[in-house]
Parts: structure tokens; C-alpha cells; sequence
């Protein structure tokens, strides 16, 4: 299953660790998450600037994405249903 971020990014949902709501002010622990993937190249912005909703944290990469968390949750749940 693929997780469509916005801006024409899309990732396979096995590589989602956490969707982090982002609201303002970010809590200390969110900047920093953003600051260390940002120092090691790992941040991918698909987001206008100020546009951010969701921190997506993957295997190898963070994203920041223009479309909300829930909205993100369900999108990478979409194919489980319950039994």
C-alpha cells in the first residue's frame, strides 16, 4: 500500500515509523526531530513553507507534508479492514 504525502509524493506505507500532528507553537521535541533530519539532509518538504499539517517519520526519511495527520492515518490504513 502507497501513501500519497501531496506535491506528487507518494511512499509505500511499511516505510511510516510515526504522523506527527504539527500545530503551532511545535513542541521542543518536534523542532528538534525536524532540526537533526534537516543537519542530516533527510528532510523532504512537500509542503509550501507554513503549509506543514503532519511530520511523516520514516526508515530513512521525515517528510512534512500539506495534508493532516488523520487524513494521513487513514490514507496509510485504508486496505486493513477489521474482521
Amino acid at each position: 500500500m502507497y501513501v500519497h504525502l501531496g506535491n506528487n509524493v507518494v511512499i509505500s506505507s511499511k516505510e511510516i515509523i510515526a504522523i506527527l500532528n504539527i500545530e503551532k507553537p511545535l513542541p521542543v521535541d518536534t523542532r528538534d526531530i525536524i532540526e537533526i533530519a534537516r543537519m542530516e539532509r533527510t528532510l523532504v518538504n512537500v509542503s509550501e513553507t507554513g503549509k506543514e499539517k503532519a511530520l511523516i517519520i520514516c526508515d530513512d526519511k521525515v517528510y512534512l507534508s500539506p495534508i493532516s495527520s488523520n487524513t494521513l492515518l487513514k490514507r496509510s490504513f485504508a486496505d486493513y479492514k477489521e474482521v
